[in-house]
């Protein structure tokens, strides 16, 4: 299939002054083939997207949330983040079927789509059944199945939680045309005792596959883990052999000089959570001290429970705003470095070599595009500042992933919008009544 898209203003991310005005992108397929002020003369479309009064960017890429989570959104809010997790929500995830997982992550998808993600990465559970809804969706995802273990008397050869994330690596991992990657997923330092993070570290050894973790997100649990451990969960992990290139760290909140050196050492993605973190009062992660070390920053939403959305516009907006505030530094973390933070970095962080959240010839064409005749995209004097500040997520009009138009002006093509509300709304009944 080739498809155009036209007259349109392109930002590449590939240069934060490479903007093309009423340019032209061609697609063939799955990838780009061309990016430019001039068509080709020889590309015969078959399908044309206009683009006049329209921004495109790479496609949007959350690298951490818990989609399911849809349905815990504003059930719990205003609490800290242990009562939140232990008290709140984990018993009534405990009454979540397989099904309900199923429906709730196509609620989470609609719900990303319409804000401009094209991928997320996400630790939870039943995650075959979130593979199955991303299947059909035709999102990219990279999956890992959360894994728990509060007694170090456990066997690994039997352990239910890593068999699931080893079967779902099997079952699924390149699935889509390559839109399905799988990590394993250990949930935290105080979720997991040390033998079975060892026993992580090595199936994810054996599997040649990445993980995904939650790290050093509250002051509780640093100073628990060096009460327990004697040294800060970065270390702890570290020792145990989680800290690696292909390592998904997410939040990273109270991290010393120490910390960020073992991190960018071990080339390890940090992933910022501004929205949950301030919602939980978790603290705010020092971004600026970590981009200076050389680490890899990308963005997340984390679970609509914490946030209570997954909308990438506000992370991205938050992510610009809030170290500059606590710095009293204007310069820190401009629109560009946020921006990329969603496309770029977050790609960077999840192995998408064939993304790598830039548009030009031989990317996969995972596009969002941007209807900008609206009020506050006028005076237009600075593209990528309009997308960093001034993006709504009801101003995203389209969305391709890998060629294929996933939403088309705000209507889906991929899901049945109408049975899914059918369907959360019976499961919500059953839940809280």
């Amino acid at each position: 299939m080739n498809t155009l898209i036209k007259n349109a203003t392109i930002i590449t991310m590939e240069d934060e002054n490479k903007i093309i005005r009423n340019g032209y992108i061609t697609i063939v397929d799955d990838k780009i083939t061309f990016v430019g002020e001039h068509l080709p003369e020889d590309f015969l479309p078959q399908i044309i997207i206009e683009g006049k009064g329209r921004a495109v960017l790479p496609g949007l890429i959350n690298a951490h949330t818990h989609t399911p989570m849809v349905l815990l959104r504003s059930y719990a809010d205003d609490l800290p983040l242990q009562e939140w997790l232990f008290d709140r929500i984990f018993p009534v995830e405990d009454k979540f079927t397989a099904e309900d997982v199923y429906w709730a992550s196509m609620l989470g998808m609609m719900e990303m789509l319409r804000s401009g993600t094209t991928c997320f990465a996400d630790m939870y559970y039943f995650m075959d059944e979130i593979a199955k809804a991303v299947h059909k969706v035709g999102m990219r995802v990279n999956l890992s199945r959360g894994l728990q273990c509060f007694e170090p008397d456990f066997d690994a050869a039997t352990d239910t939680r890593l068999i699931e994330n080893e079967q779902l690596f099997k079952d699924w991992d390149g699935e889509g045309n390559g839109r399905i990657k799988v990590y394993l997923g250990p949930h935290s330092v105080y979720t997991c005792v040390p033998e079975y993070l060892e026993d992580v570290a090595e199936l994810a050894h054996k599997l040649d596959t990445g993980i995904h973790m939650h790290l050093s997100e509250t002051i509780k649990e640093n100073q628990d883990c060096i009460e327990k451990y004697g040294k800060s969960p970065v270390r702890h992990m570290y020792d145990l052999g989680l800290l690696r290139p292909n390592t998904l760290a997410a939040h990273c909140v109270h991290v010393t000089d120490e910390d960020m050196d073992i991190l960018a050492q071990n080339n390890v993605n940090v992933i910022y959570n501004p929205g949950s973190n301030l919602k939980l009062a978790s603290g705010i992660a020092p971004v600026g001290k970590m981009m200076k070390k050389g680490i890899n920053v990308a963005l997340g939403t984390d679970g609509a429970a914490s946030n209570n959305n997954l909308n990438m516009f506000e992370e991205i907006h938050l992510a610009a705003l809030i170290s500059k505030g606590v710095e009293r530094e204007p310069t820190l973390i401009n629109a560009y470095q946020a921006l990329k933070m969603a496309t770029c970095n977050a790609a960077s962080a999840l192995g998408l070599d064939q993304v790598a959240g830039v548009i030009k010839p031989g990317m996969k064409a995972d596009l969002t595009i941007i209807n900008m005749e609206k009020p506050h995209f006028y005076p237009s004097h600075n593209a990528v500042a309009n997308i960093a500040y001034s993006v709504q997520a009801a101003d995203v009009e389209t969305v391709l992933v890998d060629g294929r138009i996933l939403m088309e002006k705000g209507e889906f093509k991929t899901i049945d919008d109408e049975e899914v509300i059918y369907h959360i709304n019976k499961i919500s009944q059953r839940l809280f009544g």
